[in-house]
């Protein structure tokens, strides 16, 4: 009996990578973190024609009675995609959607839930849905449909409705969560980030990445990001899923970045203290983070990190 069931989960497995959904030569579908969360772990690079836009990590929750998805995605196209995907999994409907901030490469994907299942409900912060309902939403599907080509088009906003505070508790279906949004700024001034109290699993939107570089524009603080990854390592959670990059544990898939931030803040401080200008300290900056120089991205992003940095320390010192 244990050879038969053996065999049996081998051919699920495999039945559900044979007809995945296929994206510049590579297959993407949701891999099992516990017994009812699963993650689709997207590309690395920006969105472009190839692929299609798509590059985070949509993820799902299978509840007793319906499915919860967490960023559904970067277009309406790329949400059916996801949807497929989903409905290899379960075929329940999906009844609640998480946005975990305003970059368009998360959300823009609730039109192919809603499109489908009108009903679901979609939570996210009070300024995601403000800043969503404004021209920054249509920015991001300028921006999409610009960076795909045209790919994107047909795409349209469908924001969140339903406002999340710090330390919210929401049961929905079967399963329970609570939203942390420790500092007013991190990656941007809308994260929300995602605890499934039951699987123990933190969903950590762009607040985190793994193998890949982040930008940080004008509503970000990468010192209240590092408060924030800080934060989560207080909260009692065995899974760590950042908004692009593998899911693990906290040595694994948190303290990356974390320590990233914080050899930047060292030695930019450092810099700063020495009386040196930013580009002056790229050099040492440099030398510190070798052992990241392989992430996706890093050369392109180094640069307007080291003067972000620079600027808050200096604000600092205001």
């Amino acid at each position: 009996m244990a050879i038969k069931k053996i065999i049996s989960i081998i051919i699920l497995i495999q039945s559900l990578s044979l007809f995945a959904w296929e994206l510049s030569g590579k297959s993407y579908h949701f891999e099992k973190i516990t017994k009812n969360v699963f993650v689709m772990h997207g590309p690395l690079e920006e969105p472009n024609k190839i692929n299609e836009g798509f590059m985070n990590n949509p993820a799902l929750i299978i509840a007793n009675k319906g499915l919860i998805v967490i960023d559904p995605g970067s277009a309406l196209n790329v949400g059916r995609n996801v949807i497929k995907e989903i409905e290899k999994i379960s075929t329940k409907p999906i009844i609640a959607v998480f946005n975990t901030h305003i970059h368009g490469d998360h959300w823009l994907g609730n039109q192919a839930i809603i499109e489908k299942y009108p009903n679901a409900k979609i939570y996210a912060h009070p300024e995601m849905i403000k800043q969503a309902n404004s021209e920054e939403g249509a920015s991001w599907v300028e921006s999409m449909e610009r960076m795909t080509e045209g790919l994107s088009k047909g795409t349209k906003i469908v924001a969140p409705t339903f406002p999340l505070k710090h330390q919210q508790n929401i049961i929905i279906d079967s399963e329970e969560f609570k939203i942390h949004h420790p500092t007013v700024k991190a990656h941007t001034n809308t994260d929300i980030m995602i605890e499934h109290i039951n699987s123990k699993s933190l969903f950590l939107g762009d607040n985190d990445f793994v193998n890949r570089m982040g930008r940080f524009d004008e509503s970000s603080s990468m010192l209240g990001n590092i408060k924030t990854l800080k934060y989560a390592q207080t909260l009692d959670i065995k899974n760590f899923i950042p908004g692009h990059g593998k899911t693990g544990n906290q040595q694994q898939a948190l303290e990356p970045f974390l320590n990233y931030l914080l050899i930047m803040k060292k030695v930019v401080q450092k810099g700063y203290n020495d009386d040196l200008q930013d580009y002056e300290i790229r050099p040492e900056v440099v030398k510190a983070l070798k052992d990241y120089k392989n992430w996706h991205l890093f050369n392109t992003n180094l640069g307007p990190q080291i003067n972000k940095m620079f600027l808050e320390i200096e604000a600092l010192d205001e």
